[in-house]
């Protein structure tokens, strides 16, 4: 009687554990863009911490979006963009960190933090940060690109890639009438979709994973995209140009969640812990070609990208820069946009 009661509170203590405390299996279900967290650092992590990882990819935060509104709770860390985190956490797909769990918190910079898609800092580790940029080959170009309105000349016909991303190419053309990339004015949405029609003649490829290898192999002569892609064609050719576009820049920011209900949140916040490592999150930022928002990982970033002009643009230069946020019911609006443009 006595073992039995010994087991009986045994297993109440246990069970009364936060679930991120409790012991879980040694898997971690992952859900992110194919390998932006790279190998070595999944393997240093298994080697660890003894938690092996499932790796799921998502081609876009809208394919992530539509997957988490269709399945379960299938994922324990979700890594995605800014503003679709903050749609789901306004949803209540997210749970709240325990930060006595992240003690490598601290290492973040504070002004990554308190951002408007976690204003109290309840759900999210910034993971990297950028701007997406113009970049062009001036020896194929004939005119001196200053700004996104130059993209609409008509001697770029048949010669620009562009991420395919609806947000960012629509908030750069609203950007181009004076409008913020976050409107829910039908007007001027109205406006923008008739102008962006306008630049179809000029787009020869819509590429989100590696828009620089078209560059690069010279089938377009003018680039628009995130900051990595911007780095890999500067390391092979030089002589490309950066734009720091007039008409104002956006920002964004990648970050770490962890889903309501994720299977394994202890292993989670293992995970979250681990890529807040100083020496680690400088190896992030050379694998990953961003800014760090990991504000001692400094020492451990390569010398060259430190403070590589694509990377730490000037704040002078910088300017106000403006998140793309969830604009909510609008967003099929953006979509449909952005899907005739296409089709053209």
């Amino acid at each position: 009687m006595k073992r039995l009661l010994s087991l009986l509170l045994a297993l109440a203590v246990f069970g009364a554990l936060p679930p991120a405390m409790a012991e879980q299996e040694k898997v971690l279900n992952l859900f992110t863009w194919a390998t932006y967290i790279d190998d070595a650092t999944i393997a240093r992590f298994t080697e660890e911490t003894g938690i092996s990882v499932n790796y799921t990819n998502f081609a876009s935060n809208e394919e992530m979006l539509l997957k988490m509104s269709a399945s379960g709770n299938d994922f324990d860390v979700i890594l995605a963009s800014d503003y679709a985190l903050n749609m789901l956490r306004k949803d209540g797909r997210l749970q709240k960190l325990d930060k006595d769990l992240l003690p490598n918190y601290g290492n973040l910079d504070p002004a990554f933090l308190s951002q408007y898609f976690d204003p109290y800092n309840e759900y999210t580790v910034p993971y990297t940060a950028g701007t997406p940029l113009i970049i062009y080959d001036p020896a194929q170009v004939g005119i001196e690109i200053t700004g996104y309105e130059d993209l609409w000349d008509p001697s770029l016909k048949d010669s620009i890639v562009v991420i395919d991303d609806a947000r960012n190419i629509i908030g750069i053309t609203l950007k181009t009438l004076g409008y913020s990339f976050n409107t829910t004015d039908d007007a001027q949405l109205d406006q923008a979709r008739e102008k962006l029609m306008l630049l179809r003649p000029n787009i020869r490829s819509f590429n989100y994973d590696t828009p620089h290898n078209d560059l690069l192999s010279g089938e377009v002569s003018v680039g628009y995209m995130f900051t990595p892609f911007v780095l890999l064609a500067m390391d092979s050719n030089p002589d490309l140009k950066v734009v720091y576009p007039k008409e104002g820049m956006g920002f964004g920011i990648d970050a770490l969640v962890i889903p309501a209900g994720a299977p394994h949140p202890g292993n989670a916040h293992q995970l979250l812990n681990f890529l807040l490592d100083s020496e680690v999150a400088g190896n992030t930022a050379a694998m990953q070609y961003y800014l760090s928002p990991v504000e001692t990982a400094y020492p451990f970033i390569p010398e060259y990208l430190r403070d590589n002009p694509a990377i730490r643009i000037p704040a002078e230069i910088l300017g106000e820069t403006e998140f793309i946020m969830d604009v909510g019911e609008y967003e099929s609006r953006y979509q449909e946009i952005w899907a005739e443009f296409k089709l053209q």
